[in-house]
C-alpha cells in the first residue's frame, strides 16, 4: 500500500522537475522553463522596431532568422512544439512598432498536403498566441491550394521562382488585415496572401512574423 502511494506521488511530479527543459538551440539546460539558455538568448539578433517593406508589403519581425531564432522556428514548425508559439508571440507583441498590431490577425495558410503532414498549421497557432497577448481577433480566412515545393536550402532566385500555391479568401476580408507567419524569407507567399486579401476587400494589409531572413 505504501509503495503504491509513493509511486502515485512520483507520477504526480511535473515532468519539468524530473527532466529540466533543454535549450532548443544548443541542448544545454535552459532553466526557468525557458526555451533557450542564457547564452543562446544573448545570441539572438534583435531587429530595429521599424517596418521594412518586402515586395511592397509593409512587414516586420523582431529577430533575424539565424542561430537560436532559427532553432525556435523549426521547433514550432517541424517538431510539434506548439508551446513555443507563446514565447514567439511575446517577442512579437513586445517589440512591434506603434500602430502595427491593429486590425485582425490573418494567419498565412498551409496547403492541405502540408497540413496533413504536420497535423497543425504553425502560423495559425502563432496567430492564436498573438491574439491572446494583443486582444486582436483572428480571421483564419485564407486557404491555399496546391503543394509548393520545399524552400529550405534553396537560393533566393529559386525561392522567388517557386509558386507559393493558389491563395484565396473565404468571405470578405478585414478592412485592416495583419498577416501572421513564423518567418519571412522572400515574401512571395506573403505577397500572394496580401493580393487575395485585397481582392476580398481589405483596404490595408501588413505582415508580422517572429523572424526574418537577414537582408530581406
Amino acid at each position: 500500500m505504501c509503495r503504491d502511494r509513493v509511486s502515485a506521488k512520483v507520477e504526480a511530479v511535473p515532468l519539468s522537475l524530473l527532466a529540466p527543459a533543454l535549450c532548443w538551440s544548443c541542448g544545454a539546460a535552459a532553466g526557468g522553463g525557458r526555451s533557450l539558455c542564457r547564452g543562446c538568448r544573448g545570441r539572438l539578433r534583435w531587429a530595429a522596431s521599424e517596418v521594412e517593406p518586402i515586395l511592397e508589403l509593409p512587414a516586420w519581425a523582431p529577430v533575424a532568422y539565424q542561430g537560436p531564432a532559427r532553432a525556435l522556428v523549426r521547433g514550432l514548425k517541424f517538431r510539434g512544439a506548439r508551446g513555443l508559439a507563446d514565447e514567439l508571440a511575446a517577442a512579437m507583441a513586445a517589440g512591434a512598432p506603434d500602430g502595427l498590431l491593429q486590425g485582425a490577425l490573418v494567419p498565412v495558410p498551409l496547403s492541405r498536403a502540408r497540413l496533413r503532414e504536420r497535423g497543425y498549421d504553425q502560423a495559425r497557432v502563432l496567430a492564436g498566441a498573438l491574439a491572446e497577448r494583443t486582444g486582436l481577433p483572428v480571421a483564419a480566412m485564407l486557404q491555399r491550394e496546391g503543394r509548393p515545393g520545399r524552400q529550405s536550402a534553396r537560393g533566393r532566385g529559386a525561392r522567388l521562382a517557386l509558386a507559393p500555391g493558389s491563395v484565396s479568401a473565404r468571405g470578405p476580408a478585414p478592412s485592416r488585415s495583419v498577416l501572421v507567419d513564423d518567418v519571412i524569407t522572400t515574401g512571395a507567399t506573403l505577397a500572394a496572401c496580401a493580393e487575395a486579401l485585397r481582392y476580398a476587400g481589405a483596404r490595408e494589409v501588413v505582415a508580422v512574423a517572429y523572424a526574418r531572413t537577414p537582408g530581406r
